[in-house]
């Protein structure tokens, strides 16, 4: 078999074991042909095939993401952005501005708010945006996705009053007369959802391209996705129509489980293009509004033990009904008592021999009790992170859980342990670009420093090549696509990025001004192109 394609006078680096480093690699259709040396990889080239001058320029397989809400992350870029918005005074101007261009009862809807910037700290209220907000109904998911904002009407459309009860695993916070303060925990946001309309499937169509036409030109190939069946119908007609360019795994709700057994689905089943992952549970909530799952008190909150959004015996009872199906299990799992929790659930189903080949992910695993650790790699549980929540979270973390910060976004202590880690997002809770996940995972300190010194818990710091290696080869095994995916080797597809400058060997802090410079997904480029 001859090339199509060769890219050569390259610095790539392949996160194949047998051949880690090379200058230049053949194409063929939509697969990687052959790797290696600029003369031996352009003798393959067809008569009219085609050649890249890389220009010395880096290359590293493509990026997969894997954990994302897609669907989200493409509505959150219509919706009112309050990410990065620090004070409650500029939250409310965004939202006012907003409601006096919509039209007369239209909902609106948001996210990114973060309380804890904000003077003071404490969570907003309704009454506050009942005076910008006028006729419109308003939702305002939280930059967590665990808390959410409402106005009086919303709350009024939901049915929400003071003798509401609060919904297993959520809290429907009240003022000190027992009446709703417009601040819904955990599964009380799903209060308002009926009233909400879910996006029709020409809106998440349209929110689906034009989020990955952005995520192209970050680098990433691939996404493990964990939503609802407007997610996956939108998917499914991008994939009709051949104009789907990200591999994509999509999780389960668990409120689908039984149908999905009913239906014979099981993990894996679908294409390079669109496969079937877990069931994605919600253990616990998150840090932000303090809804993790504890095993001891959040700092100076000594009767806050967070929320427990599935408890112990339900959570069995899941895992054993998804692994005898065949269906693996992805767990959201904040707080350590969330963790050891799932951790428990899990060992008991490997000890009876339920689904022992399944690919079982703990997602976020934020705070570990160190005896937790080991656990990981022990029982075969992939440890499902995002590196950039380290150092988004970690003033809050510090704030909260104190000295059990040490083991907080405990990335070095899982590698070290033998555990698989698969790097993400979860965006839109925080940015899908993976240059900035890198560096979060490298340096452990914001864009500005932060923290100073060696990073926040230096000791948790991973390589170049261990964060590379968790956005590329971990997170395809986490999908069960390694096979195809994940590095730049013969006889997998040819998706790779092409990088302004070498990550590998400039200083960490300079990481963040690298560009992704060209996207090459199935052996056509779908973001930039090295010039000829």
């Amino acid at each position: 078999m001859q090339a199509d394609l060769v890219l050569f006078n390259g610095n790539i680096h392949t996160m194949d074991a047998g051949r880690p480093r090379v200058t230049a690699a053949a194409i063929a259709g939509d697969g990687f042909l052959a790797t290696g040396s600029d003369s031996e990889m352009r003798a393959l080239l067809a008569p009219g095939g085609r050649e890249v001058d890389l220009r010395g320029a880096t290359v590293v397989p493509g990026f997969i993401d894997a954990h994302i809400h897609f669907l989200s992350y493409g509505l959150s870029l219509q919706e009112i952005d309050l990410s990065g918005v620090g004070t409650l005074s500029s939250a409310l101007e965004k939202v006012g501005q907003r409601a006096a261009d919509a039209a007369p009862g239209q909902w609106l809807t948001g996210r990114g708010w973060d309380q804890s910037v904000w003077e003071g700290g404490a969570f907003p209220a309704a009454a506050q945006l009942d005076a910008v907000t006028g006729e419109h109904p308003v939702y305002l998911a939280r930059k967590c996705g665990h808390a959410a904002w409402v106005n009086s009407m919303a709350l009024e459309r939901a049915g929400i009053t003071a003798h509401t009860q609060d919904p297993d695993g959520g809290e429907i916070v009240r003022d000190g007369e027992g009446r709703p303060t417009g601040i819904l925990l955990e599964r009380a946001m799903e209060l308002a959802f009926p009233c909400m309309a879910e996006p029709a499937d020409g809106e998440a169509v349209t929110a689906v391209r034009q989020a990955q036409d952005v995520v192209n030109r970050m680098g990433i190939v691939g996404v493990h996705t964990k939503e609802a069946a407007a997610s996956l119908r939108a998917f499914q007609q991008l994939r009709a129509k051949g104009d789907l360019t990200l591999r994509t795994v999509a999780q389960i709700p668990v409120a689908e489980l039984d149908s999905a057994i009913r239906l014979g689905l099981r993990t894996g089943l679908g294409d390079e293009f669109l496969r079937i992952g877990g069931v994605k549970v919600f253990s616990d909530g998150a840090l932000g509004p303090r809804t993790a799952w504890m095993l001891a008190p959040y700092d100076g909150e000594p009767d806050n033990l967070g929320i427990a959004v599935t408890g112990a015996e339900e959570m069995a009872d899941i895992i054993a009904r998804a692994a005898e199906a065949g269906l693996a299990v992805v767990t959201h799992a904040i707080g350590d008592r969330a963790n050891r929790m799932v951790l428990d659930a899990l060992e008991a189903s490997r000890r009876a021999g339920r689904g022992l080949h399944l690919r079982h992910r703990i997602e976020h695993a934020q705070v570990l009790a160190v005896e937790d650790i080991a656990r990981f790699a022990e029982l075969d549980i992939i440890a499902s992170v995002q590196p950039i929540h380290a150092t988004q979270d970690m003033l809050l973390a510090d704030r909260y859980w104190g000295e059990r910060s040490r083991y907080a976004y405990a990335f070095r202590s899982l590698w070290d342990s033998g555990a698989k880690l698969a790097f993400g997002s979860d965006a839109p809770v925080e940015t899908p670009d993976v240059i900035q996940g890198i560096h979060a995972a490298v340096t452990r300190m914001r864009a500005d420093g932060t923290p100073g010194g060696e990073g926040w818990y230096p000791e948790e710091r991973l390589t170049v090549e261990e964060a590379v290696w968790a956005y590329t080869v971990g997170a395809a095994y986490a999908g069960g696509t390694e096979s195809s995916q994940g590095s730049i080797a013969p006889g997998k597809l040819a998706d790779l990025v092409v990088l302004s400058q070498d990550i590998f060997t400039i200083h960490p802090m300079a990481i963040l001004e690298t560009d992704v410079e060209a996207t090459l997904f199935g052996g056509a480029f779908v973001w930039g192109e090295p010039s000829l």
